[in-house]
């Protein structure tokens, strides 16, 4: 084996949208609210391994908007990327898939949601930037406790 073969490899082969939906289950008379929308934001990201040394990343966000207790608008965002990555120290791999890879994605999330909503009527909600570093450790903690709790 030359060691060109042992370099470590990075390389985003496609970012896409992977699913896009709205939901204005009160519209029209929705829009004839004066009162600022409540915006409600939740986050995912996941990775799997799709080929060898092939591996897809996928951000989902929902954000919820309501008047009240109306849902004003409703919009979940899956936004992937597949990427290779070979000859990286197994150690990387998790951080690389949970934080790295979610940082290049979250941007082109980011823009299409912004551009959903406002295409559906409303003033266009900008999402704040996401540190998946601590993302990442949150989830890492919560699973540690999970195995650490016993089951009732």
């Amino acid at each position: 084996m030359s060691d060109e073969n042992l370099q470590p490899v990075f390389q985003i082969q496609r970012v896409y949208l992977k699913d896009m939906s709205l939901e204005q289950p009160n519209s029209p008379a929705i829009f004839l609210e004066q009162e600022a929308p409540t915006i409600e934001v939740s986050l995912d990201v996941g990775a799997e391994g799709i080929a060898e040394g092939i591996y897809e990343s996928t951000v989902t966000i929902t954000v919820t908007a309501k008047v009240k207790d109306k849902v004003a608008f409703l919009v979940e965002g899956k936004q992937a990327g597949i990427f290779e990555a070979r000859n990286i120290p197994a150690e990387q791999m998790d951080p690389l898939l949970g934080i790295g890879c979610p940082n290049i994605v979250y941007p082109y999330l980011r823009a299409n949601i912004a551009d959903v909503i406002s295409r559906a009527g409303f003033p266009p909600v900008h999402l704040a930037e996401i540190n998946f570093e601590a993302f990442y450790a949150q989830r890492q903690q919560a699973m540690a406790q999970a195995a650490t709790t016993p089951a009732q």
